[in-house]
This record gives structure tokens, sequence and C-alpha cells, in this order.
């Protein structure tokens, strides 16, 4: 990418983008039917509410049966053609081979559709694998392993036909009541910005375009509520929601963007030109392909009223920046051909949108004279071993243990369990392992005729299993996620009273716009578990026996009464949506087999009504003596609890770097246990003093290290001064000189009195003040070199 100018300033005209003579030649022979069918999708088939206000917006669409008249003048887009409905992969792939060459055939210019895809959890089709929600991967700490992940999705992407997948979700969480917060990787934008742009670099690595989204600050909706206004302003949305998407183009190479439902004082991201254009263009020199998040140009008319109908909408929203409409044409096709007809919009804006989607066809081979003359696949596997293996292992890294007064793993106590309850709503659900975007809850809640197509098992079946025949596993469900039925609280407590431990699983249903307890549109008011099950955990607790609970989720809840109250469970594991081998995973930590390693991506939250929180905040945002609330969360990001204890020894800081220079910090990392540990080595910063108030602490760089038993290793961090710019008073990024203190922590509010941080280490910045371009290093990096294994 590189910064150029984009708008001709005396004529009010837009600038052309850069394309080849091939795209230039394809594009000068179009009829404007022709350049208005390029920038927009077409939904094949659709069922199911799984868009916001989707049988409202797409009542009028024709079905399948008229794709020839539908497509007389081309097509830009197929909106979800493996995603919408349960199709045999195979089977759908022989009928999107021939609809490409029938495009290729029939149409006067024969450029095949771009198909598009969700991918956030792995590909959303019927039978293919349900990787861990990003909410998870964000608990991993680990990019290599999400890059694996996103590359082995972009395989079987590319395998079926599919050139761009809807994903990753860069929004930082700003409240966990927010609905979509399981779609989101962490509070931290740096932890965002990392996991974010590995992601995109794995699917891109397959040959399919990553879709960033949503762009921008979507996810700072006020109180939590899916499209509410977002109140941000414009220092919060610079320094905390842009880095992400930041990086994820700057270093991930992202090739498509996605914009917002949300609106930032009150103009909609859809409209904006400031963001799409001046910054997205202008700023970041960005050359590819803006997208519409689904239905989100006819909300400009419908739901946001700044459009006084669909031809107003579609005016605004390609003026914006918005190249392709989707899911469908309802603005983009008669409305805006009507207006551009009657003299009323420029039609130079819809070039400057069909040059952008002809360019992103010709870089995905669709414009190549072979394109689709090969055979469709006949046999595909979306659910491989290897797509199983690294689901176990995100899984396995992404399990946080949050308490424990020593009853795990199972494996060390005193007399191996011979009788567990596993009690609980989530104890034998699959569905309660995958997330909103999951194809099983997305989809198949609306065919539950169809199985889910692949194994997952249970997390009573995966134990089972773990436990193996020698213990006698017994089964209650209690209660229901949602409702205040509690008939089968007496069967839960009877069958932990006749056991040695029990095992509580409690949590979430995703689901979508009411459909569950979390997901998108499920926001909530309170962040106490759904339904009853805090009173089931409370019952089953009150019977004496040693109690594990596992909080399955989409979102943190507040469960300080689990880890701190007077009467509460032994251990408590946290888990995001883990997917298809979650249970395998959570079974394995129990029994000891998994040393656990997960590091919360989120804090876990005191109350609702300390809502909004986040643990960037300046002195007078968390708790103070000028205040009688107490935001301090129960577990802070960053923590995370296994089984083996690791001690930091001295950081060592170099006393000084220019403003715009590296820094090093290095420091001895050993594992005084007896079992291989992951730990997930955190250095954080704070400036003393500066321009504006500034977090008292900031996660500067991270690096997960393996090490056995009396292993030691040292970590070496180079850091860019970089990590400490922040807007100023006249909204420029600067690093400024002066003083910063650096100090490794087991989470963001460890502490050395402690025991859990090392010593801050005070580092001088020095020089004039560093301005920062694109062209500025984002990235820190880290060195690990074991040192002498002492056997233990």
């Amino acid at each position: 990418m590189k910064e150029r100018s984009v708008s001709d300033t005396n004529a009010g005209v837009p600038a052309m983008p850069a394309v080849s003579e091939r795209v230039r030649a394809l594009h000068a022979q179009m009829t404007l039917d022709e350049k208005l069918a390029q920038i927009v999708g077409y939904w094949l088939d659709q069922n199911g509410v799984v868009a916001p206000m989707q049988s409202e917006m797409a009542a009028g669409q024709q079905d399948g049966g008229h794709l020839e008249d539908v497509t007389k003048n081309g097509l830009g887009q197929y909106t979800r053609v493996y995603g919408t409905r349960p199709v045999e992969p195979t089977e759908r792939a022989a009928w999107l081979w021939a609809e490409q060459r029938r495009l290729k055939r029939e149409t006067r210019l024969g450029i095949p559709a771009l198909v598009h895809e969700e991918c956030l959890t792995g590909l959303a089709a019927w039978k293919a694998a349900a990787f861990p929600t990003p909410l998870a991967w964000g608990a991993t700490f680990d990019p290599d392993l999400v890059q694996e992940m996103a590359a082995s999705i972009g395989e079987s992407m590319r395998e079926l036909g599919i050139h761009q997948g809807l994903a990753p979700v860069l929004d930082v969480i700003r409240d966990p009541r927010w609905g979509r917060v399981d779609e989101c990787i962490a509070e931290d934008p740096y932890v965002v910005g990392v996991l974010g742009s590995s992601y995109v670099t794995g699917l891109q690595s397959a040959g399919v375009h990553a879709t960033l989204k949503h762009f921008v600050g979507y996810s700072g909706s006020r109180a939590g509520r899916n499209h509410a206004p977002v109140s941000a302003g414009p220092r919060e949305i610079a320094d905390v929601f842009l880095p992400p998407f930041e990086m994820a183009l700057f270093d991930g190479g992202a090739r498509s963007v996605m914009n917002s439902y949300a609106e930032i004082d009150g103009v909609p991201l859809g409209s904006s030109e400031e963001y799409l254009t001046d910054l997205l263009r202008g700023r970041w020199g960005f050359d590819g392909v803006v997208v519409a998040d689904y239905f989100a140009v006819a909300f400009l008319e419908v739901m946001h009223a700044i459009a006084a109908d669909r031809g107003g909408a579609a005016a605004a929203a390609l003026t914006a920046g918005i190249d392709v409409e989707l899911p469908t044409g309802d603005a983009y096709l008669a409305p805006l051909a009507e207006r551009i007809r009657a003299g009323e919009f420029d039609e130079a804006f819809v070039d400057r949108a069909v040059l952008r989607a002809l360019a992103q066809k010709e870089e995905l081979g669709l414009l190549e004279p072979d394109a689709f003359e090969d055979e469709p696949p006949a046999h595909v596997d979306l659910d491989s071993p290897r797509h199983r293996d690294i689901a176990r292992r995100i899984a396995e890294e992404s399990i946080v243990l949050l308490s424990n007064d020593g009853i795990l793993p199972l494996a060390d106590a005193a007399a191996a369990p011979s009788r567990v309850a596993v009690i609980g709503p989530n104890a034998h659900r699959a569905e309660a392992l995958m997330g909103c975007y999951s194809f099983a809850n997305h989809v198949l809640a609306h065919h539950p005729e169809f199985p889910i197509g692949f194994e997952i098992p249970t997390f009573l079946e995966a134990f089972e299993s773990e436990a193996g025949q020698d213990t006698d596993v017994v089964y209650a469900k209690g209660a229901d996620v949602e409702g205040d039925d509690r008939t089968g609280f007496d069967e839960a407590v009877a069958a932990a009273a006749g056991a040695d431990v029990a095992i509580v699983v409690v949590g979430d249903q995703a689901g979508l716009f009411g459909r569950g307890t979390v997901g998108e549109g499920n926001d909530s008011e309170t962040l106490e578990l759904p339904g009853v099950q805090r009173e089931l955990v409370d019952a089953v607790v009150a019977t004496g026996t040693p109690v594990v609970m596992i909080a399955l989720t989409g979102r943190p809840y507040a469960i300080g009464w689990a880890l701190d109250g007077e009467h509460r469970p032994a251990a408590v594991l946290q888990t995001f949506f883990p997917g298809e081998e979650g249970a395998a995973a959570l079974s394995g930590v129990i029994s000891g087999r998994v040393n656990p390693s997960g590091r919360m991506p989120v804090s876990l939250p005191r109350a609702a009504g300390a809502q909004p929180y986040t643990y960037l905040h300046p002195r007078l945002g968390g708790a103070s003596d000028v205040t009688a609330t107490d935001p301090t969360p129960v577990r802070p990001f960053g923590f995370g609890l296994s089984y083996s204890p690791v001690v930091y020894g001295d950081l060592v800081v170099d006393a000084e770097a220019s403003a715009g220079a590296a820094f090093s910090a290095a420091v001895e990392v050993t594992n005084t246990g007896t079992r291989t540990v992951d730990d997930v080595v955190q250095l954080y910063g704070r400036d003393v003093v500066a321009s504006v108030t500034r977090p008292l602490a900031q996660l500067l760089a991270f690096q997960r290290v393996t090490l056995e038993p009396g292993q030691s290793a040292t970590v070496t961090f180079s850091v860019p001064t970089q990590r400490f710019a922040f807007s100023d008073r006249s909204m420029t990024r600067v690093v400024e000189p002066g003083d910063v203190e650096v100090w490794v922590g087991a989470d963001a509010a460890a502490t050395e009195a402690a025991g859990t941080a090392t010593p801050r280490s005070k580092l001088a910045i020095t020089g004039d003040v560093h301005v920062l371009t694109t062209a500025d290093p984002r990235l820190a990096t880290a060195d690990v070199r074991a040192l002498e294994h002492v056997p233990r």
C-alpha cells in the first residue's frame, strides 16, 4: 500500500484507482447496468434469519430459479453459496462450477462472480470444522497457531471455489454486555492487532481475501447495545479502535474491509467519507475493496434516516467509499441507476467502485481465461485430521484456570475419585461448545432435521472417555441455560452428594437476535449467569462435595461469587466456546493430561454496573477514594493459573532509547514445578508523565514460552518506542520524550509486592517528539533462549 491522492479537489470528481490495462479495457466496455451488476451481491436461496432485519430487507429477492434474469448483466458476488442452508459440499461445488461457467458463457462480458462466505470460527458450511471462537484465540496469546488455523480454513475455502472470507473481527472489546463479544479477540488493541493480522496472513496465504470487520468503533456502542450510537471521541478512535485495522492492513496485508453498522457522533460509518476514503485510502493508502456489512447501505435510509430513499442511501455510501453492496443490490441496482439517469448522481463514483471490484477479481484469478475450466472437487474433507489437530491445540491453549484450591488436576489427588457427577445445562450439549458464527448455531438452528455433520463430543462424552472405566460418571442436567425451571435441582444435588467430585458446566447458548444468550443481537442488561445457573452451582456446592465449575461462555460473566465467595467451588475454569475439540481439551485439563495455559483476553467483571471497563484506564478510570464504586475486575486482563509455578528473574532494560527507536527488555523465566508448562510472558509499561492522561498499565509485548520442569529461558523483547505512541492534543500520533516504566507481570494487575511482577525499570525516551507515519514499526519481537535444564 502507498499513500496517494484520493480525489480531485478542484473538480469534486473521485480519482480513479490505479488498475491494469486489462481491467481498464474491460471497464470501458461496460454499460451502466453492467457496471452496477459488478458492485452488488446476490443471496441465493436464503432462509432463516442470519443477518439483522434480513426478512424485512430481502423480502423481494428472487429465488434461484431466475438466475438467468438476475445475472443478465453479470454479477459481482454470490452471497453465501455454502453457508445459507445445509448443502452437500461437493454437490454444491459442482453447481457452483457450472454456474460460473454459465456466467462466462452467457453474459456479454463473461466475468465470473466472486463468492464470499463467513469464516470466523471456521468455514460456516455444513460438515466444516468448528474452531474455537475468536475470544478463545485471544486467550491463547498464540499468533502462530491462529495463523495456522486460518491457513487451514482458507485452503478449504479455496478448494470449494470461495474467494473472500468475512473475517476477522477486529473490534476491541469495551463492554462485555455487548452480544458480539464472542466474535472479538480481546480488550487490548495490540493483542487484537497481532492475532488479527496473523489470521489475515494465514487466510490469504491460501488465496482467499480476508475482510476486516467492523470498520470502525462498532464495539463502543452505548451500554453494549447492538447498533447503538458510539460516543467515542477522536482520541479513543485513533488510539484504541483504529490500531488493529492499521496492523492488519500494513502487517497482515488485508485486501478487504467491511464498514461498521454504528454511527460515531451522529455520522453512520457507512456514509463516512472521513474514515472510508480520507483515512483508509488517503492516509493509509489502502487499494483493496470496501464491502458493506449486510444491508448497511439500505440502513442509511431505514435505520439512520440520513437518506430519503434507497437511491439516496446508495449515493451516500458510494461517495463515502463503499465499493460493493452486500448481501444484495437493494440500493446499488435500480434505485442508483434511476438517480444517475436523472442526472442526480455522478457515475464517476460507480466507475471508481467497479474498477476496484474488477481489480480484486483479477487479483483472485477470476479474469483468467481458464478460470473454472478445471473440474470441481470430487471429494472434500472439511474436517480433516489436520483441522482437528489445530482445533485441539487452540482449545487446549485457550482454557483459563481462574481458581484452584488444589483439587485440580484430579490425577494429583491423594485418592483418585471413583465417582464423578457431571452436572449442568452445558455438560451434554454439543452446541454449547460453538460460537455464534459457527454453522451449527448460525444456520442449523433453523434446520433441526440435519445433524451437525462432524464429530463433536459433549463434555460428558469427552470426560467419560478421559476418566476411563475405573471411574463411575453420573450425569444430571440440573437446569436449562435460560429460564427459571428448578425441577432438575433435586436430581443434580443427589448426584453431587453421592459423588467424590462434582463438575458443573454452566454458561451460554450462542445464537442470533434473541435466539440464545450471547451472539449478534443478544446483548445483556446483566452480567449474571443466565437463568438459574448460579442457584444450581450454589445448590451443588452446598452438598459439601468438592466442585469444579466450568464457565463455557461467549462473554465474561460476573462470577466473583464463584471465585472469592465464602461458599465457592474448589476450582473454576473459564473457556470461551472452544469448538469441536473443546470438550476433550477441558477433560484433559481436569485430569491433568493438559496443563492449563490460557490467559484472560478480557477482564473478568465485578458487576454489570461497573461497565464499560478496560484495564487500559488512567488513574481516575479505576478505583479511587473519590468514588464509592469499584470497577476493579475480579480477575484482570492476562490472568491465568497453571499446575506448575513460574518465577521471573530480574528484568534488564535499556537505560534509554531515542523516540522512534527500539529498546531491549530481557527477563529470565523459570519453571519451578514438576510439569511442563506454557507461560505467557507479558511485558507492560506506562508513561510516567504525558501531555494527555495515559493508562496505568499497557501491554507492550507478549510471548508464549514452553518450559520443562526445572527449565529456565531468557526472553528478550525488542520493543519499538512507538508502542508508547498516542494522539497528542493536536490529534497527532506521537512518541513523547520522557520517562516510562517497564515491567514483566503475570497479568495486567500484577505487582512486585505480590511476587507476580518484576520490579519496575525506568527507561528514558530521549530526543525530540517523534511523529508517527505508516512506515513506523507496530510490532514488538521476542527472542527465546533456553537455558540449562535442571531435572526435578
